[in-house]
This record gives C-alpha cells, structure tokens and sequence, in this order.
C-alpha cells in the first residue's frame, strides 16, 4: 500500500488485506480488513506504531525504505495479537537498535510469543510519556479492548489517538479517512459485536479515560481513520450503555419443519404487533449479521427441535456464543419441539450464565404443532409485547 500523510510528519505505513474472509478461524470478514501501522517523525527521535500480519512485513518494510525511514527509534506495541505485533521481530531486524514500548502485561505476551528478548522492551503505565523532541507520545491504560494488555497511545501535539483494536473496522477500503459513514457505521459496529461486546462495562470505563482528552482524529489499527471523532465516540457510547430496543432477534433450526412452522408463526404475530423482529436461520445465517443484532436488541428468541435428548447442535453453538458475547439483552425464551423427550430448555438455559436475563415461558410441541402450541405462541407475543412497552 502506498504510504500516506496523516498529518505533517504523521504517516500511514500499513496494508489493506483485500482477500482475508475469515478470523481467527471464526470471525467473518465480508468486507476484508487492514493492518494499520503509522509512523511518526520527531526532531530528535522516530516511533513506529503497530506493526501488520507477520505475512506483510515485507510489505510494510518496504513503506518504511520508500519513505527513506533510516533510524526507527521506539516501537510502540499497543496491543499483542499477532496482527498487530507479529513483525516486530522483522522490524528489529532492520532497526536493531529501537526500543519496544508496551505495557507490563504486553511485554510478557511479546516475549512468549515473538521471543523477543526482555533488555528489548521499556515498559509504560498510565499517562507515561516518551519525547520524539518536538512531539510528545502519553500512554493510556485502555485493557480489555480486546486483551488485557492493550494501551492506547496519544500524540499530545497533534491530538491524535492511536487505539489500536478500540474503535476498529474490519473493513478493506482505499480510504485513509472515513467517507462513506454508513458503511464504516456497520463495519465498525460488527467489529464490536463480535470482539468488544464481552467487554462492554469495562469499555464504558476506557471510554472515560479517552474522553478527557482533546482528540482530533482517532487512528485504529483496522479500517479507516475517524477525522471527526464524535462519530465513533458517540457510536460507543450508544453501543456500551444500558438501553435497549424494542427487537426481537430469533436465531432457528428445524429438522423436519415442526420448529420452522411455530417460529413462521411467531414472526408474524410479532410483525402484526409492529415489533420489530429478525429472524436468522442458523443454516444459512452470517454470525457476524446475528452478533450485530444482539449489540442493541430487549429479546432473544431461540428455536430448536430436540437432537436425542438436547438441544440442536447448532443452537448449542449459538448460545454457547451468545452467551461468550455477553449482550445486554433483557429477555430470553425458547420455542422448540420434541420427539420423545428431552431436556430442551433446561440445557440451553444451563448455558445461558454470562446473562442477567428474564426467562419468558417457553413453548415447546410434541412433535408438529397444535391449536394449544399456537395459543402459547400467541402467549408469548403478548408477553414480550407486554415488557417491550
């Protein structure tokens, strides 16, 4: 990718991932992502922040060399995860006399992970700062987002936050800045879903600490950069807080259709109520489209025949995840169907732990559904009406 000016002697030296699908071999990645990486130059010293994939540092190398970049003094490593670090060691390699700047808990991940050794690194806390001459680098505690180590750096002189994962994008585009703010909108609101979400009350914290500086411009370590600030701030602070909507997200399977022709029924009740509802086959659905659902929804509906005595496997997996997310969702229910026996809604709501949730009566048939099973259907909507007002 072609280095580009953030501001003066602030500069863009990542890459932009346009194949990548696919996250830790579970997150999807429709949209591709970046792997931000920025330099900055000061009048007495050099700093690098974040480096790329250990895949790209070649590419990442050569941005440094095209900017004729002969001295990199600090190698600031907000946060450990691999797609972030993994070519510092290449780095060093190059620029063999630079410091690592990280956090206590940073520096034990690097040294475990990329062998790097200890008399390499110059560990920060809270509000430590570290002169580049004439800019000024203050380092701030933000953990949780999404590790425990992670630090965010502020650039004092040019008000620029640099959060590494905080307010990230999953999201490949030729734009340095954000343009289109719809579409950063929903690429930044799936980044959180799938990765912050379990972290929402400690973000509310990281969120008061960043807010009490003057920040100008917020550059992530993926997708684009927020040159006005507020959009994503005001976004988080929307995401993390306590309110709800009044929506009803249902992930479904059916095997034979019993389940698929009670959830059917439900939604429309619910679309005749003018409840908002979403539906999502578990087959078929995109994990990413469901985890941007729970971000704001009041109600989770779960549908599922019984596999031999327990839930469908697939409806395990998706409370097991659900229940990893960690939602602010206030209201569960299950409606399901059963051959024989079973323990349906006793083992789904086992999983259900992370959650401070009401359990609204569940329906569950015999086999296909009957009069009396839509009558708790109906139930139900009323229900879920009755707390969504």
């Amino acid at each position: 990718m072609t280095v580009r000016k953030v501001k003066k002697d602030v500069y863009s030296v990542g890459v932009i991932d346009w194949d990548r699908r696919l996250f830790d071999q579970l997150i999807p990645l429709p949209d591709g992502t970046s792997y931000n990486s920025y330099f900055i130059k000061g009048t007495t010293k050099n700093a690098l922040i974040d480096t790329v994939e250990p895949e790209f540092a070649d590419e990442l190398i050569k941005n440094l060399q095209d900017s004729n970049v002969t001295n990199i003094d600090y190698i600031i490593s907000n946060h450990a995860e691999q797609d972030h670090s993994g070519s510092i060691s290449h780095i060093l390699d190059i620029y063999p006399t630079a410091t690592v700047i990280t956090s206590e808990k940073g520096k034990d991940m690097l040294m475990n992970l990329l062998e790097i050794d200890e008399d390499k690194f110059k560990v920060v806390g809270h509000q430590d700062k570290v002169s580049l001459g004439n800019k000024t680098l203050e380092f701030i505690d933000t953990p949780w987002v999404h590790w425990p180590e992670t630090i965010s750096t502020f650039l004092k002189e040019d008000n620029i936050l640099f959060s590494c994962d905080f307010f990230g994008s999953h999201l490949a585009t030729s734009d340095l800045f954000v343009d289109n703010e719809s579409e950063v909108y929903r690429a930044a609101k799936r980044y959180y879903a799938e990765i912050m979400m379990p972290f929402r009350k400690i973000i509310k914290s990281n969120l008061v600490k960043v807010n009490n500086y003057d920040i100008d411009i917020i550059a992530p370590s993926h997708g684009p950069i927020y040159d006005e600030p507020d959009f994503i701030l005001d976004a988080y602070e929307e995401w993390t807080s306590d309110e709800v909507k009044p929506e009803v997200v249902i992930p479904y399977v059916s095997m034979h259709g019993s389940t698929e022709e009670m959830i059917n029924y439900f939604v429309e009740k619910l679309i005749e109520k003018n409840i908002k509802v979403k539906p999502f086959n578990m087959v078929k659905m995109d994990l990413g489209e469901l985890a941007i659902s729970l971000v704001d929804a009041s109600t989770v509906v779960l549908g599922s025949p019984t596999v031999l005595t327990g839930p469908h496997p697939l409806a395990v997996y998706v409370t097991y995840l659900a229940n990893a997310l960690r939602p602010k969702t206030k209201y569960v229910s299950i409606i399901g169907s059963y051959g024989w026996a079973g323990n349906l809604i006793e083992d789904i709501v086992e999983i259900l732990d992370n959650l401070d949730v009401e359990l609204l009566d569940p329906v569950v048939s015999k086999g296909t559904a009957n009069k009396e099973d839509y009558n708790e259907i109906d139930r139900l909507v009323e229900e879920i009406e009755k707390r969504l007002k």
